[in-house]
């Protein structure tokens, strides 16, 4: 007997009502008697005392029966004048409580409110508040990464965006009027590169002596180089004609000002990423505003046409036969444009330059490979600027055509060719690289409100932890009391509730 006196009473708290209904502790029908005693309580709750204690049990928390005890007691100090000679309470306070004490002890249904209060907290309250809890602290990771990486996302734009703008030749604090500022300077670069091709000629005369030796070569070698070489950037009409013009009208571009794109302007894509080619095509052409003239190759039998400004009343049609009523000397449209500034001419300028590479890499190749006697036997009746190079001296000369074509050929040169074929171009490439400072704006500010986020999920945080630990308190009180009152019934023998975890 004293055996199973010390043996303890373990009863799962998820079944906790179920095992007291079975025993017979509790009835089936508590919860309707469990609604006429909270409404005594509501009664009762409209007039108490002041006191600390009773305004904690009173702050939003479910008053249950053992609540109810504690401010009976309380008010048995409070309400200690109210006795009656015959020991009883005249006060109306202590009345209310009492009879809602005795109201729970009938037929246990207190013991059967609070098995369902422990239950409630264990089985939702707790893992709803832990559920929350745990969000609120993986929000703030989660905030905190993507603030990371939003910032470094909008430093790598950045980065791109200034990369652009170097590959541009401009700092990208004012795209358009910067890039209208390189193309004022690029007749300065361009007659730059035509004056340093006048040290083309030893070059040029080594490549016509090898052609003219090796294949017998008949036709000119490197017609526009050697024209450079001697006249430097000179006008196209110049080349074409080989007389100096007495009078140019250069092509005038119509001055339009750049504006800030629409937001729905077209995304062209970005040109500065693309791996240039090594001839520069203009989709746009210029609006001269001048009579058009058919090149040599046309055979002069075009008619140009000036069709004059739209917004004005029509006037005569002037039909001018190109090379017949022009006045000799006069260069016009395209031919007053220098050999560099002239789409067609340029790409012939930089095709010899490309060929003339071209002939170097391989000549340094040979005279690599080649040994004494096979470059006696090959060579001894060639002329003697081809036998006197060096390795040395030909790798030297590499250099020097490498540069004049690096030059032309480069991204940045590129742009400013197609800037000058097309003011349309300028407002293409504002709107790409602005839509990478758009970008990294937009990420900036997302960063931002990743940092509000993660601050609201701590403050929900803060508010959560009271609200656990509290629970956590009064769900292991409440789950004493209820041990303790099981246990008086068995004789005092040990009651352990399993699964109470908040």
């Amino acid at each position: 007997m004293e055996n199973v006196q010390n043996v303890p009473i373990d009863i799962q708290t998820s079944k906790l009502l179920d095992w007291l209904i079975d025993r017979r502790h509790c009835n089936l029908k508590w919860q309707n008697a469990v609604k006429e005693i909270r409404e005594k309580i509501n009664v009762a709750m409209q007039d108490m005392p002041e006191n600390e204690e009773i305004k904690q049990f009173l702050s939003g928390s479910y008053i249950h029966y053992f609540h109810c005890l504690r401010i009976v007691e309380i008010l048995k100090g409070t309400e200690e004048s109210s006795k009656n000679i015959f020991g009883k309470y005249s006060s109306q306070r202590m009345k209310d409580w009492q009879e809602v004490v005795r109201l729970y002890q009938a037929d246990n249904i207190y013991l059967a409110e609070v098995a369902s209060l422990l239950i409630r907290s264990v089985s939702y309250e707790g893992p709803v508040l832990r559920k929350q809890l745990a969000k609120a602290k993986q929000l703030q990771q989660d905030m905190s990464r993507r603030e990371v990486e939003c910032q470094s996302s909008a430093a790598n734009l950045q980065e791109h965006y200034y990369a652009a703008c170097k590959k541009y030749g401009i700092k990208g604090d004012n795209i358009p009027r910067e890039l209208q500022a390189l193309v004022k300077e690029l007749p300065d670069v361009l007659n730059q590169v035509g004056t340093d091709a006048a040290r083309l000629e030893e070059k040029i005369q080594l490549y016509t002596a090898f052609t003219n030796f090796v294949c017998e070569w008949s036709e000119p070698v490197l017609p526009m180089l050697t024209f450079a070489q001697k006249r430097g950037n000179a006008t196209f009409y110049e080349w074409r004609t080989g007389k100096v013009p007495a009078v140019m009208e250069r092509p005038l571009v119509e001055d339009t000002p750049v504006e800030a794109p629409a937001e729905d302007t077209i995304d062209w894509g970005d040109f500065g990423t693309q791996e240039p080619s090594s001839e520069i095509t203009v989709e746009d052409g210029i609006d001269w505003g001048i009579s058009v003239e058919p090149s040599p190759e046309d055979g002069g039998s075009g008619d140009a046409i000036d069709w004059g400004d739209a917004d004005v009343a029509p006037a005569e049609i002037a039909v001018v036969q190109a090379g017949t009523d022009c006045p000799d000397g006069v260069a016009k449209g395209n031919d007053a444009l220098s050999v560099l500034e002239n789409a067609q001419s340029r790409g012939q300028f930089v095709d010899e330059l490309m060929e003339l590479e071209a002939f170097l890499r391989q000549r340094l190749t040979e005279m690599g490979q080649e040994s004494d006697v096979v470059a006696m036997s090959q060579f001894q009746s060639a002329p003697r600027v081809i036998q006197i190079q060096s390795t040395q001296h030909i790798r030297g000369m590499l250099s020097e055509v490498q540069d004049l074509l690096g030059r032309l050929t480069s991204l940045q040169m590129q742009h400013l060719f197609m800037i000058l074929a097309s003011p349309r171009y300028v407002e293409r490439v504002t709107e790409v690289l602005r839509q990478k400072m758009k970008q990294a704006d937009i990420l900036e500010l997302k960063a931002i409100s990743m940092v509000e986020k993660r601050r609201e999920a701590l403050e929900e945080q803060s508010r959560l932890e009271p609200r656990v630990d509290l629970l956590a308190e009064r769900t292991q009180e409440l789950k004493k009391m209820i041990e303790t009152d099981i246990s008086k019934r068995y004789n005092n023998r040990p009651v352990n509730l399993m699964g109470v975890v908040i």
